[in-house]
Formats: C-alpha cells, sequence, structure tokens
C-alpha cells in the first residue's frame, strides 16, 4: 500500500500577474521611474499594454477549455514551459465528474508522478497494482505490468481528488483558473482562424478573451469540437454498457482481474482507502437494466459466481459501498486541429472503457499537445504547422489502441482457437506479459500483432488436452512443411490475421520474419 503524502504546492511553481502589474512592469522595462512625477510619453507603452489587455488583445499564448484531466494537464505543462495561460470550466473546484472507474496504467502513472502531482493526493491509501488477470472460460493469463521507465504499477485514485490535484497543480505553476465559467463562441480573425473565446461568468457576465491558440479540453459533448465543426471518423455507436460500484471488505491483491463468459465482461481491482471496484459489461444489446441497487446486487453477484466462485462468495459476505453507476461512451475520433484550435481528451477521441485508458491517454494526448503548442508558441515552428504534427503524433498514440478497444468491447465469447492461443500465452516466458502491456497501453499493438510474435506463440501451445484442428493444421503450416517453410507460414499469417479482426491488419502489415 502506498499512502500519498501532502505538499503545500507542485514540484515547479509560477506565480500568475495581473494585467496591471503586467503594464506597471512594462513602464518600469522601459525606463520609467514610479518614485518621480508621471510624464506621459514613459506610460505609453504601459497605457496600450492595458487598453488592449482590456479589450480582449492578445494576453494570452493559450487558452483551455475544460479543467479536467487532458485540460489541467496541458495548461500545467505549457505554464511550466513559460506560456501565458488561461483555463476556464464551467464546475467549481473540487467537483464530481461522470462514472469513471479511475484506473491509471503505467504510463499515466509515470506522468503524474513525475509532474508532482501524485503528492497532492492528500491522505488517500492508494494501493500499486502490479499485476492484470485475463480469464476466459477454463483458461487464462496473468502477468507482472511492463514497467515505464521505474514506474511497473498502476494507480486508481479518487477521480474527485484527481481532478482537484491537478488543477491546483496547474495554478501553482501560473495558470489562471476561472471557474463556473462558460464558453459560449468562438473569436475568429477575418482569414477565419480561433483567436479568441466569447462566454459568460457564474453571474452571468459576458466576457471575451484572446491567445494564440484556444484548446477544447472539453469532453466527449465538446463545445468547441462544436463551434470549429471538428468532423468525426471511425466512429461507432456505444458498443457495451456496465455497472460498476466500491465494494468495502474485500481482500486486496495488487491485481486487476477480467474475465470473459456468456458474453459478460466482470471486472475488479482494488482502488483507494481500502474500497474495491466491482463490475460487470455486457454488449449494449444484452444489457439487462436490472432497476434496484439490491437487484444490480444479485445480478453482478451472479455474474461474478460464474466466473469466480471464490471471489463471488467473498462479495456477499462484504458490503456495497456506494451506488451503483452505468457506464457507457460512443467511439468516435475527431480531426484534432484547425486553425487556432486543437482539441485533446476525450473531445479528441473517446473510445468505450472497457479497456480503462480514458485518463491514461488524457495525460499523454496532454503532453504531446504541449511540446507542440510550445513549438508553434516559439517561432520553432509556424502554429499551424505545429498542430498539424500534434494530429499526426496524436493519431500515432491512439489510433491502433483506439481499433483494439473497439474490438475488445464487442464482448464476444473466445472460440476455442483464441482459448487455445491465450493458454499458450500463459505458458510463454513473454506473449502474457506483452498481452497485458497492450490492454494497459504499454506495449503498442503493432509490436503485439505482428508476424514474428505470432508465429513465435505457436511454440507454447498446449497438447495435453488436444488443440482444435484450425490450430493444428496452423502450427503445421508454419512449422511442419520441410523445404518450403515461406509459403505455407505466409498462408498461416493470413488465416490467423482473418480471426483477429482490426488487429489482423496489423500482423499482415508487420514485417516478415
Amino acid at each position: 500500500m502506498a499512502k500519498f503524502s501532502s505538499r503545500e504546492k507542485c514540484s515547479i511553481s509560477r506565480p500568475a500577474r495581473s494585467r496591471r502589474s503586467e503594464a506597471v512592469q512594462i513602464a518600469i522595462d522601459k525606463g520609467f521611474d514610479p518614485f518621480v512625477r508621471l510624464r506621459l510619453p514613459d506610460l505609453i507603452p504601459a497605457i496600450v499594454f492595458y487598453v488592449h489587455g482590456q479589450r480582449g488583445a492578445f494576453v494570452y499564448d493559450a487558452i483551455v477549455v475544460g479543467a479536467r484531466i487532458s485540460g489541467a494537464s496541458v495548461a500545467l505543462l505549457l505554464a511550466r514551459l513559460g506560456h501565458r495561460v488561461l483555463l476556464v470550466d464551467r464546475a467549481r473546484f473540487p467537483s464530481p465528474t461522470s462514472s469513471s472507474t479511475n484506473l491509471i496504467h503505467p504510463p499515466g502513472v509515470h506522468r503524474l508522478r513525475a509532474w508532482g502531482v501524485l503528492d497532492r493526493l492528500n491522505g488517500h491509501t492508494i494501493p500499486h497494482i502490479t499485476s492484470y488477470r485475463l480469464q476466459s472460460g477454463p483458461v487464462g493469463m496473468e502477468a507482472p505490468l511492463p514497467a515505464v521507465e521505474d514506474v511497473d504499477y498502476a494507480l486508481s485514485p479518487p477521480r474527485l481528488a484527481l481532478d482537484e490535484a491537478l488543477v491546483r497543480c496547474a495554478v501553482d505553476a501560473g495558470v489562471e483558473l476561472r471557474e463556473e465559467t462558460s464558453v459560449q463562441e468562438l473569436l475568429r480573425d477575418e482569414d477565419g482562424t480561433v483567436v479568441g473565446v466569447r462566454g459568460t461568468t457564474k453571474r452571468s457576465q459576458p466576457f471575451s478573451e484572446r491567445a494564440s491558440v484556444v484548446i477544447g479540453a472539453d469532453g466527449k459533448n465538446s463545445k468547441v469540437a462544436q463551434l470549429v465543426a471538428a468532423a468525426k471518423y471511425r466512429d461507432q455507436p456505444v458498443l457495451s454498457k456496465s455497472l460498476w460500484t466500491y465494494w468495502d471488505g474485500l481482500p486486496q491483491p495488487s491485481l486487476v482481474r477480467t474475465y470473459r463468459k456468456n458474453r459478460r465482461h466482470p471486472f475488479t481491482w482494488p482502488t483507494h482507502d481500502g474500497l474495491t471496484i466491482i463490475g460487470v459489461a455486457w454488449p449494449t444489446e444484452d444489457f439487462p437494466s436490472p432497476g434496484s441497487d439490491e437487484a444490480t446486487d444479485r445480478t453482478v453477484i451472479d455474474a461474478l459466481a460464474d466466473v469466480d466462485p471464490e471471489f463471488a462468495a467473498q462479495v456477499r459476505d462484504t458490503k456495497r459501498a456506494d451506488r451503483w453507476l452505468t457506464g457507457s461512451v460512443p467511439n468516435f475520433l475527431r480531426t484534432p486541429t484547425g486553425p487556432g484550435w486543437a482539441l485533446v481528451g476525450d473531445a479528441s477521441a473517446t473510445r468505450d472503457p472497457i479497456t480503462a485508458s480514458g485518463i491514461t491517454y488524457a495525460v499523454m494526448g496532454a503532453e504531446i499537445l504541449a511540446d507542440a503548442v510550445t513549438k508553434g508558441l516559439s517561432g520553432q515552428v509556424p502554429m499551424g504547422r505545429a498542430l498539424a504534427g500534434y494530429a499526426r503524433e496524436r493519431d500515432r498514440l491512439v489510433i491502433d489502441h483506439y481499433d483494439y478497444t473497439r474490438d475488445y468491447a464487442r464482448i464476444a465469447d473466445h472460440t476455442p482457437e483464441e482459448r487455445a492461443l491465450i493458454e499458450a500465452m500463459s505458458r510463454s516466458p513473454w506473449h502474457a506479459r506483452d498481452m497485458i502491456g497492450l490492454f494497459a497501453t504499454v506495449v503498442p499493438p503493432a509490436d503485439f500483432y505482428s508476424r514474428a510474435n505470432f508465429r513465435a506463440l505457436f511454440d507454447y501451445l498446449n497438447d495435453e488436452h488436444g488443440l482444435p484442428p484450425k490450430v493444428r493444421l496452423l502450427r503445421w503450416l508454419l512449422h511442419g512443411v520441410p523445404g518450403r517453410p515461406a509459403a505455407p507460414a505466409g498462408l498461416a499469417d493470413r488465416l490467423v490475421a482473418a480471426s483477429l479482426g482490426p488487429m489482423g491488419d496489423l500482423l499482415l502489415r508487420s514485417a516478415r520474419p
């Protein structure tokens, strides 16, 4: 168990300055002595700055709309790089958000720890989760998480505290935060480039601000995306729906457990302060809608009993600590950039929560966007080119795992052939670890779904109880044709790829061994 301590501030901070103090500083920089009589020529730079600031000139380098995970992260990083950032959100923090299971895979933990955010989770006991398990009917695999540098664990902190920690770290870094503030319009120049925002404050007072770039981090129903008409693509409707809650009094192994049986996907892992997340996902068309909390208890425990009777008995003997929550989201990618604007987090790419990758991709996306915006603001490259570079990097980051998640969210029962391969992964010295790393966003899908990796997997098949005929044929094509291995192996690759859905395309694009 790790109990995170409190710090007054995040590790790097830069105080924000008001417009008036900026104006006075400009006058001093221009040679004005504040202790002698004022002369109008000396004050002209300060007056110009102050008046333009009041009228909404380019006072900010970036305006970030939305202060949850992705928005607070990109604002924090930009401020630490020396940029002036305005962060606006309709909520007042700390503020509850929509249901989230809060799991953060190692790439996300690594970044949040490096930024000093985890140090702000005051007083919460948050265990390190070091292994993941997949059980499919009678076969399964379990493996430790691959490390990202020295971080080889996941965390599941309380979401309310995590949002608050990120926002306060951003403010410590010099970000100007405006809570209870709603953006309703975007400002544009004569060429149509976005140059700012217009909206209302909590007292319904109008405001407008201008910046070099406007970043939409306002979730899957992004107002910024709507205003710039960002196109959706590779989109699909809701594929799965889940029920989940917190449970108290259960043993807490350092383990994420997921199951697949009878078109149900039960899941559980330790979260924070002695609580355990328990839930089940179904294909959308099979979602049971059980009704009362007590009826939902029975539905979920019955699903657990079907895959793990011992754990289900432990759940029956303990107690639910919160109400049941329902989770379901559509799947889409959005065009992430345009003239003067960018999208990040769920505003940019929303996928089914079944791989619990939302928070992790939010912080990784914020990092690459902050890097791109800095290149544009510094003049290293034109801003348009910098944002186009971010769009390419975002696609490289998310598309393959997005496709993997959509396929996983169908919650189809594994075939006998797939179960034979899962058992082979459990016998391999590296396949199970890499499969777990794929789920946890550590191992890129293209690295796992390669010809060489799957050909090697057939060396670990278990003949003890017999193999499905198709698997025996594939192994023979790979290893059993003397003198002419290339053509049969290529046929085996194509047959394997045909059973892998969208991941089969990755296998066929990979290099031949």
